[in-house]
């Protein structure tokens, strides 16, 4: 099954059933990009970046490198910081590839700083680019979503249950109103894993009935606590280590390589068990996330996904998906095999073109053409949703199922956005975070 035939059958089967559809929503069939430029002679898509980190800076640039008429015409970040140095790394990297440095059409009265930049930068463009960090995904979603906007947004696209439900319900008034919606598992969009995983689908080594799914590495960046900040600023600064901003490094990456292993069943898990901790990376700057968990997941039809993930310096780096099949066996992205070693595919990714580009390649060249082509959301969500489910199982240390992580009721998130606001989590005296014990903390 192809790509795109996956997505469509999405709403065929009966994975997990949403909610109700947000009500109130506005004309189903909003002015397209294409419609409107027949009507004031002007084919500019207009874009607008939430989040100018690294991931958000690269992500406008790939929009701006596009074959379509597109400007990015205004850009925010909780930090003005982050704003500026994004803006001018977009403009440095516009220079050096030569390219028409008027695709960079903000201003300074277009650059937003705070928790509210969202608000002012929806309102002036086609496009939102949503690559903050994920804990705010759901919130600046449905505000993009209720303003008619296309939408590209990276991965994963909660934190908590509770945003995953808001997700799912917004993926279907996305729908409803023909917006393309793209997220950034750019597997989906790259050769070596669409053609295999459409060998896969089709029966290539029979009924999948395990899968390994692995991202081991080092881990990523820490930022230390500076004089003078406040705890809400330590922790937006220090994204990676806090649940209600990042999701444990088991949603934050290790997304990517479960959702390889649900695309390839074309199914969700139903339940997971596991086991993680705090092993090696045990400091105050590591806020309050494992650094590594271990989960099996089961799905409907009996087969069992085997998943690990680990952040520790100096251990062997593994990040990859593989399955075992009745038939033979998937030992890498782009290699088939049957029972006695014969390679029915040996796929040569060299030449690939690059998937976090080719995303958004298909996404403009759908909206400038007014083709709704894009509707990832759901499944990014329920990829999304898996990841959760691990990271319950782990946290607890128990059998947890698909419908009690999904009908948690626990909110991550703060209940007040501000500098000044404490966040749901804070340091002991001693400037150590509670951990999660299995057994003991409450998880869903």
């Amino acid at each position: 099954m192809s790509k795109s035939s996956f997505f469509k059958n999405q709403s065929r089967r009966n994975f997990v059933k949403t909610g109700t559809i947000i009500a109130g929503g506005v004309a189903l069939n909003p002015l397209n990009i294409s419609a409107r430029a027949f009507i004031d002679g002007d084919d500019t898509i207009k874009i607008g970046l939430i989040g100018c980190g690294g991931r958000g800076t690269g992500a406008a640039f790939q929009a701006l490198s596009t074959k379509q008429n597109v400007k990015l015409v205004a850009m925010g970040d909780a930090f003005a910081d982050n704003v500026e140095t994004c803006y001018n790394n977009i403009k440095k990297s516009l220079a050096e590839e030569e390219m028409d440095a008027g695709r960079l059409a903000v201003t300074k009265e277009t650059m937003f700083s705070g928790f509210d930049a969202y608000k002012k930068i929806i309102p002036l463009v086609d496009v939102v680019i949503l690559t903050t960090p994920p804990g705010f995904r759901p919130i600046h979603f449905e505000a993009a979503i209720n303003a008619n906007k296309h939408v590209f947004m990276e991965k994963p696209l909660a934190t908590d249950a509770n945003g995953i439900r808001k997700v799912l319900e917004l993926a279907e008034v996305a729908k409803q109103k023909k917006l393309n919606v793209v997220v950034g598992l750019q597997r989906h969009y790259q050769e070596k894993y669409t053609n295999w995983v459409d060998m896969l689908q089709n029966g290539a080594i029979g009924d999948i009935v395990s899968s390994r799914v692995y991202w081991n590495s080092d881990g990523v960046w820490v930022r230390e606590r500076k004089p003078g900040q406040t705890e809400m600023e330590y922790q937006m600064r220090n994204w990676y280590y806090f649940n209600w901003l990042c999701g444990d490094h088991i949603t934050e990456q290790h997304i990517h390589n479960l959702d390889v292993g649900n695309w390839v069943k074309q199914a969700y898990p139903i339940n997971a068990y596991g086991m993680g901790g705090r092993q090696v990376r045990t400091g105050k700057d590591h806020g309050e996330i494992f650094d590594h968990h271990s989960v099996q997941f089961e799905y409907a039809d009996g087969s069992v996904m085997f998943s690990q993930c680990r952040h520790q310096v100096g251990t062997d780096s593994r990040v990859t998906e593989m399955f075992q099949g009745t038939n033979g066996s998937a030992p890498a992205p782009g290699v088939i095999q049957t029972k006695s070693g014969y390679k029915m595919m040996n796929h040569d990714d060299r030449k690939d073109p690059n998937p976090y580009q080719v995303e958004h390649d298909m996404l403009f060249a759908a909206i400038a053409k007014g083709e709704f082509k894009f509707a990832d959301t759901e499944n990014g969500a329920k990829s999304t949703m898996t990841s959760l489910l691990g990271r319950a199982a782990t946290y607890s240390g128990k059998l947890v199922t698909w419908d009690e992580a999904l009908n948690s009721k626990i909110s991550l998130m703060p209940k007040e956005f501000a500098w000044d606001a404490n966040p749901p989590v804070m340091p002991n005296a001693d400037g150590y975070y509670a951990i999660p014990i299995p057994g003991v903390s409450q998880i869903i």
